[in-house]
């Protein structure tokens, strides 16, 4: 079957990419929202892959699935099948992408509910914004820890969470070795007549637990979100907000301001880190933080 240029841009809004071996077969990405998905969802995605596709399914690196080899004919019928089992294809386009995020909700290192929380910016932002067209399509990642095993600050948005320490000098006893410093993987915190926390801390959290004596307590447990990274040809580290978030809706309201930020200051064509490097870090953090 020979496709038009106009029938290939078409699909591709809707989740398709023209596999370049052929000339009417596309890959359809399916959503899983975090990369989890239910038994049953699981199941219907290999039968569709085995009614509709080529039989096989591979794994994207925002986690999303794609359904190998459909025939262009055969997308509204594959549509219906998954819309019937609760699924849907997507995630392509200058728009809000599927969130990505670390099973910190489960893991003994995660500090923060990342499976609630990447579920509700998926029903805020990717769906919610799903019609507002931006400058450029716009990552967001939530890490549970500073480990950044899905890699936050190579996203638009990446989102850390933190438990930020700080020493309660009444409570401390000047033990010989200080459990609470020697913890410190980074090396931020040491004991020299008393516990001091560098700058270079990265909020993970575990010297609080480490003090028997509780001189190490929790200043805030929360959120750290970085904006401006970027990763393929052009690559940049997102940066830091000057400021912890120590709840979840202040957390979303953020992200919603930069969200907008770039949609109303940003150039078509440009990434949110040429957005921020071309109008200045400290102005983009105004508008976000503000």
């Amino acid at each position: 079957m020979k496709l038009t240029q106009n029938d290939i841009t078409r699909v591709k809004g809707l989740g398709c990419l023209r596999d370049k071996r052929t000339e009417d077969c596309f890959n359809v990405r399916v959503i899983t929202v975090n990369g989890k998905l239910t038994a049953d969802k699981m199941q219907a995605v290999a039968e569709a892959s085995r009614l509709f596709g080529s039989g096989e399914v591979t794994m994207t690196s925002r986690m999303t699935l794609e359904i190998q080899g459909v025939k262009y004919e055969s997308l509204e019928d594959l549509f219906e099948f998954l819309n019937k089992h609760g699924l849907e294809s997507g995630g392509t386009g200058p728009k809000v992408r599927p969130v990505v995020s670390c099973k910190g909700t489960t893991c003994q290192y995660g500090l923060i509910d990342t499976f609630s929380l990447s579920e509700k910016i998926h029903e805020r932002f990717y769906k919610g914004m799903h019609d507002v067209t931006l400058p450029h399509k716009f990552k967001i990642a939530v890490g549970g820890c500073p480990n950044s095993c899905v890699k936050p600050e190579t996203n638009d948005i990446g989102i850390v969470g933190q438990r930020v320490p700080v020493f309660n000098e009444d409570k401390c006893k000047s033990c010989k070795v200080c459990s609470a410093a020697e913890i410190c993987a980074v090396k931020a915190a040491s004991f020299d007549g008393g516990f001091k926390i560098k700058e270079t801390c990265n909020g993970c959290g575990r010297c609080i637990a480490k003090c028997p004596f509780g001189a190490v307590e929790e200043k805030v447990n929360g959120y750290k979100m970085y904006i401006g990274g970027r990763w393929g040809k052009k690559k940049a580290m997102a940066m830091p907000l000057s400021k912890v978030f120590a709840s979840e809706e202040e957390l979303l309201d953020a992200v919603e301001r930069a969200i907008l930020f770039f949609k109303d200051e940003g150039i078509a064509g440009e990434r949110f880190s040429d957005t921020i490097a071309r109008l200045g870090f400290e102005y983009a953090e105004s508008k976000i933080i503000k």
